[in-house]
């Protein structure tokens, strides 16, 4: 049942502050009522959904500017942030993994905006020719540690170009150096641990330059050293004296005829050496004094060497039957001569190379020298006690020799002056008529 007008009425009136019934509302209670309430328009004002107002307008709850400058705030301090550990373009970059990959993205340089928080880094398979001083800023770059060059083109690098202070890894395999500056880790040494050069060493003058570095102490924590694939013939003497921590050794798949100007002196912590696929013919006792004074050495490769089964392979085949250092010796077989072709070393017997003693051709060729100088030093001995002997007929035979080449040079003085004088040359042909 509908409710009577007037009790509404009332109800409006009281809720407006309206004027009781019968009385004329004043002009202000009118212009009141026609002006609509503030909230309410502010509540039928629909707001863009996400979207925060931050003014203070007539619409703005009190408060809201705090509670904005709450959300901006982390906003712009993250925009702050994240400038500079921005990830390169062409590049693909993981902060939580502290990693930045840039492969195969035709780079011919090296991407200057690197994040700081970068730990290792791969720049593989990229035309890259140069590495400039300063390719990798140090400041920039603190906590790199390892480094990833592999596949590029790389020819030149330059001094300073890796000065980094926290660098433990470099891969350096598959370029084409030509030019290796011994001043590439900077003139302070390298916390460098590991150095991988596989197939990078394509000029006799980078083999060089390298072993200038190494030999500089530049590299005294470097612990594995890998130069495979680089076809190198001989190594440079003293190559590897300045590296104590040396663990791990890798000259495989080169062209080594002989190690008998490499050291291995001072290489107390060498663990692996390998030697495989090469062109060894022979280890001298030299070398193999050597390895028997290194005390952590306890796995060497050797397999696949054109080994030369005669009498100078003696010692090796009595040294790896004694030694339990040489991984697979049971597979080692003679490349040469034809009757020993593919006989496995460690079942050669004396009597198969026909060798009396063992020989040793160094050994040899110092004792020859030896017994030659004593055989000269007597020989000497006695030319010098007969001569002492002797003193006085030597004497009375050297006065005779000087009468008689006295004698001769007066007779040659007299028939000079008859010849130069007229007169007596003409006295001499007239008493020859």
């Amino acid at each position: 049942m509908a409710r009577p007008r007037s009790a509404a009425r009332s109800r409006c009136g009281k809720r407006s502050g309206a004027s009781p019934r019968g009385e004329t509302p004043a002009p202000e209670e009118r212009a009141a009522r026609r002006r609509p309430p503030p909230r309410r328009a502010a509540r039928s004002r629909r707001r863009p959904k996400g979207k925060v107002e931050c003014g203070a307008g007539p619409g703005a709850m009190p408060g809201r500017g705090a509670l904005c400058l709450g959300l901006l705030l982390p906003v712009l301090l993250g925009c702050g942030s994240a400038q500079p550990g921005g990830c390169p373009a062409l590049c693909e970059c993981s902060e939580p993994a502290r990693t930045v990959k840039c492969v195969n993205r035709n780079l011919t340089a090296v991407p200057p905006d690197l994040p700081p928080y970068v730990r290792s880094l791969f720049i593989t398979g990229n035309p890259l020719s140069d590495l400039p001083a300063g390719a990798f800023p140090a400041q920039r770059l603190p906590d790199l540690a390892s480094l990833n060059l592999s596949g590029n083109h790389l020819r030149t690098v330059e001094a300073g170009s890796l000065a980094l202070p926290a660098l433990r890894q470099l891969d350096l395999s598959g370029n084409a150096l030509v030019s290796f500056s011994p001043q590439a880790f900077g003139e302070g040494g390298s916390p460098l641990e590991e150095l991988l050069l596989r197939g990078a060493l394509r000029d006799h003058g980078v083999l060089l330059s390298l072993a200038a570095l190494l030999q500089s102490g530049a590299l005294r924590n470097l612990s594995r050293l890998e130069l495979a694939d680089n076809g190198l013939l001989l190594l440079p003497a003293g190559m590897f004296t300045a590296l104590p921590a040396l663990r791990l050794l890798d000259l495989s798949n080169n062209s080594l005829v002989g190690l008998r100007n490499v050291s291995f002196q001072g290489l107390g912590q060498l663990q692996s050496l390998n030697l495989s696929d090469n062109s060894l013919s022979v280890l001298w006792n030299s070398t193999l004094a050597q390895f028997r004074s290194l005390p952590a050495l306890r796995h060497i490769v050797l397999r696949h060497n054109a080994w030369v089964c005669d009498c100078a392979i003696e010692d090796l085949v009595v040294w790896l039957k004694e030694s339990d250092q040489v991984e697979g010796k049971e597979a080692l077989t003679c490349a040469s001569p034809d009757k020993m072709l593919g006989k496995a070393l460690l079942k050669i017997n004396g009597p198969d190379l026909n060798c009396s003693v063992p020989i040793d051709l160094p050994s040899q060729l110092q004792t020859s020298y030896v017994f030659l100088g004593i055989v000269l030093a007597l020989i000497g001995a006695i030319f010098l006690l007969v001569l002492y002997l002797n003193r006085k007929g030597i004497k009375k035979w050297m006065h005779n020799i000087r009468d008689a080449c006295r004698d001769h040079m007066e007779g040659y003085h007299y028939r000079y002056e008859i010849n130069a004088d007229p007169r007596l040359t003409n006295v001499s042909s007239n008493s020859d008529v």
